[in-house]
């Protein structure tokens, strides 16, 4: 993941280690599901090493959700010393209200779920983005 991708969890994470404001689009409440990317891996190669015939489709996501809200809020508490503020603007239209993957058939056909829960993930991606911020700007 890019820092500058402008997905949620880079814009957030960024934006709480450069002491900026984390902009929420709407009053929060919107949830999305989080994987991170050793849990969608994982379940790559057990889709490809699968000996069942089974060939797809099927999702591979986290069907945990979380809110906008509690997304921002949790970053925060892992970067302690930030000292940005949540912030709301207006939500887009075509912004969905909820984003949560069924993954039955993973779970059926290869036996796959994720392991990685959202506080892990992120305080691997935090660590990551210091490094990015260290290499790119000489400070964390």
């Amino acid at each position: 993941m890019r820092p500058d991708d402008g997905r949620v969890v880079s814009n957030f994470i960024m934006q709480a280690l450069k002491g900026e404001d984390i902009t929420i689009y709407g009053d929060g409440s919107q949830t999305r599901s989080f994987q991170y990317v050793d849990d969608l891996l994982d379940g790559m190669i057990k889709m490809m090493e699968n000996g069942n015939g089974f060939t797809g489709p099927v999702n591979l996501g986290n069907p945990l959700e979380f809110s906008m809200n509690e997304l921002a809020k949790k970053i925060l508490v892992l970067i302690p010393e930030s000292k940005s503020k949540i912030v709301y603007k207006p939500l887009p239209a075509d912004d969905p209200r909820q984003r949560k993957p069924d993954i039955t058939l993973a779970k059926e056909k290869l036996g796959w779920e994720p392991k990685i829960g959202l506080e892990e993930g992120l305080v691997k991606t935090i660590e990551y983005f210091r490094g990015y911020m260290f290499k790119n700007y000489g400070k964390e």
